[in-house]
């Protein structure tokens, strides 16, 4: 899955959530770092939930982070 975005400071950004734990995404060492940051921490996988822990393995909570704390502007399969 691709995901294209800006960070909070204006910084574009385009990462492959790849599904794998030992390197949730590519293409961003920013993205990389927020999602090991928010390892382990709750977000919603929508704007009503339900609500899952950070898994850097599970591309849906990848996404859901990014969604949360970037704005998300393209998202691919």
């Amino acid at each position: 899955m691709l995901a294209t975005g800006v960070l909070e400071d204006g910084c574009p950004y385009d990462v492959e959530i790849t599904g794998r734990a030992d390197r949730p995404v590519i293409g961003s060492a920013r993205i990389r770092a927020l999602v090991e940051q928010h390892t382990g921490k709750p977000v919603l996988l929508g704007p009503l939930g339900p609500r899952r822990d950070v898994d850097p393995g599970d591309p849906q909570t990848v996404l859901a982070l990014l969604r949360q704390r970037t704005r998300l502007i393209d998202q691919r399969p």
